[in-house]
């Protein structure tokens, strides 16, 4: 019986993903000097009375790296599109010309790009946490377990097999804050 007692790695596998998955978004929102059709995702517009997604209310296309367009399908809604951008604080200003709304990117200057890379930082750090709060959830069921009868030698196998996990994930988060701020510092 006591043998049978084992932790559940695939679901503190799949919390960790999620937390990459969560870093990916976050850090997709940060603007670099580069157009990007997700630096959109967190603008909303005021349409037919509800809050909606501009990838809802209009086609996201980038033409060319300082460029984002989108063309809007109802061209009532131009206006409370621009509107949105406007008063998103992404620091674009748009352009109209009939249903599209082109979008120029601006370079950014030295002291914006540090601010950006201190942000990614924090949002890497962020990441760790909710990494290493799976991490300890995962030792708590061990010693729940251990508490249970599980033998000494399965308490040290699951824990070193959590603590492998929990490395492999960090790691990937410092990977991928190290690739973000060499995106953001690029000129």
């Amino acid at each position: 019986m006591a043998d049978e007692i084992e932790v559940d790695l695939d679901d503190l596998e799949r919390r960790m993903t999620g937390a990459m998955a969560a870093l990916r978004t976050e850090f997709a929102s940060l603007r670099t000097g580069r157009a990007s059709a997700s630096m959109l995702e967190p603008v909303m517009v005021e349409a037919y009375g509800q809050m909606t997604p501009i990838n809802q209310v209009g086609t996201v296309n980038v033409p060319e790296p300082r460029m984002v367009t989108i063309n809007v399908w109802d061209k009532s809604l131009v206006n409370k599109v621009e509107k949105a951008i406007r008063e998103s604080g992404l620091g674009i200003n748009p352009q109209t010309n009939g249903p599209i709304i082109m979008l120029p990117i601006p370079e950014l200057n030295e002291e914006r790009r540090r601010e950006l890379t201190k942000v990614a930082s924090q949002y890497a750090e962020h990441a760790r946490v909710a990494v290493r709060n799976v991490r300890r959830d995962g030792m708590d069921r061990i010693k729940k377990a251990k508490a249970a009868g599980m033998s000494e030698d399965d308490q040290k196998f699951w824990e070193t097999a959590v603590q492998e996990l929990t490395d492999s994930y960090v790691r990937q988060v410092d990977e991928a804050l190290e690739h973000k701020q060499a995106e953001i510092m690029q000129v």
